[in-house]
């Protein structure tokens, strides 16, 4: 099968959308097919995978506006790629791709039925924004970014209504994403929407290997950098003494950041060795900083921007725990890879995040009440046992059910029905 995926996000572009094409797109190889992305332009080259080839389009570099200037252009390469070599299915990764509905029904008729993955929308990242407004998160003025989706979410839900609409399959990565476009959208009486939560690459996130002396090398410079080396963490155990605490995700107000830095001060009273390393890019690095600082907790709080996906893995797989305080997901894979890395995590008690965590390899908080994060958190750390425990059943959870090989054999499923209709009309 030829499948070809339109996404605005692929590596070197990383992202959550970008993370999954391309771990999903190499799986989907690995099982025989030859896959196509579409994607935006970049100044690094696109890493090589077998069977998965890389087309490159302009794009308008403009907060939200680039989604319709990157669709046009990936309409007139896919039509070109179509010429060359005939397409069984189109798989488009909304909402980062903004399409009208003649464009969807043009695909549908000239060249393959469509799949489109329902990423999030985008009333659902205002409400969002909205919502971390509430608990005083950044001001989104400050981000333009930020600023673009408050002010014209509602115009660019139209072409994800178009993706609803006129779409063979919709596929919403979490049942709360499903749900959403339900309350928000106007789906048809026809309409067909499957659940597929994202896996994570559990070879990249996995436990800690004390046997591998490199590893356990890492480990221990790993830790010492953060101020958290106490006899039990350097040998991998859970720390009570000294835990490190990891926070995963852009520095962006929706992603809770300062609502975590809020607990850190009854963090510290009951575990004063803590500390806590938050690892993101973003506009909000300064601001944070300062927060810690005047909360008196900045000798305990860390700031890294983006690095490499193995140096990502040693901080899940070496941290004691991960906390993850967002205000709105489409489904939220830092969690997942806490859990395939063998750490256990806390989160928010909403969905998408309940569809995935729960007492049994974490701790649930209330959204946006630091004075709960904090009790969580403190919880957690206060039973190095049950944190132990909650790790193994964390990565077992993974394996079981949020693999990419578990995603593109649900993928496959779909396009080969896709493809077996479209060959009996």
């Amino acid at each position: 099968m030829h499948i070809a995926m339109v996404s605005g996000e692929y590596p070197p572009r990383w992202g959550g959308i970008g993370s999954v094409v391309y771990h999903l797109a190499g799986h989907l190889a690995a099982r025989g097919h030859h896959v196509s992305i579409i994607t935006r332009t970049h100044k690094d080259a696109a890493p090589s995978q077998v069977g998965v080839s890389v087309i490159e389009v302009p794009w308008l570099k403009a907060p939200m506006a680039f989604t319709r200037s990157y669709g046009r252009h990936a309409l007139k390469a896919l039509r070109h790629l179509h010429n060359q070599q005939p397409i069984d299915v189109v798989h488009t990764l909304l909402p980062l791709v903004s399409w009208k509905k003649k464009e969807f029904r043009w695909v549908e008729q000239n060249i393959s039925p469509v799949v489109s993955a329902l990423n999030g929308s985008w009333i659902g990242e205002r409400e969002g924004m909205r919502l971390a407004a509430k608990h005083r998160e950044s001001a989104t003025w400050k981000n333009p970014n930020d600023l673009a989706i408050l002010t014209t979410a509602k115009w660019y839900a139209r072409y994800e209504q178009a993706g609803l609409t006129e779409s063979s399959v919709c596929v919403a990565i979490s049942d709360s994403t499903k749900q959403e476009f339900q309350r928000w959208y106007v789906p048809p009486v026809n309409w067909r929407c499957e659940t597929i939560l994202y896996g994570v690459d559990h070879l990249v996130f996995r436990p800690l290997n004390g046997d591998d002396e490199d590893e356990q090398l890492e480990h221990e410079s790993l830790r010492k950098r953060y101020d958290a080396a106490d006899e039990d963490s350097l040998c991998g155990r859970a720390s009570k003494e000294t835990p490190l605490l990891l926070a995963v995700g852009r520095l962006v107000a929706r992603k809770g950041h300062r609502t975590l830095l809020r607990a850190m001060p009854k963090i510290l009273e009951q575990f004063p060795g803590a500390r806590l390393c938050i690892i993101g890019r973003g506009h909000m690095a300064k601001t944070l900083q300062k927060q810690a600082k005047k909360l008196g907790v900045g000798h305990a709080v860390f700031i890294r921007s983006g690095m490499p996906f193995d140096e990502l893995a040693q901080h899940f797989r070496s941290a004691d725990l991960v906390v993850y305080p967002s205000y709105y997901e489409g489904q939220g894979l830092i969690p997942l890879e806490s859990l395939a890395s063998g750490t256990p995590v806390v989160t928010v008690n909403q969905a998408p995040l309940t569809e995935m965590i729960d007492s049994t390899v974490g701790e649930l908080f209330t959204t946006g009440d630091p004075d709960d994060l904090a009790k969580a958190v403190c919880r957690s750390l206060s039973d190095p046992q049950a944190r132990t425990e909650q790790a193994l059943r964390g990565r077992k959870r993974v394996l079981d059910q949020y693999t990419y090989e578990h995603n593109a054999e649900d993928y496959e499923n779909i396009y080969l029905e896709l493809c077996k209709t479209e060959s009996n009309q």
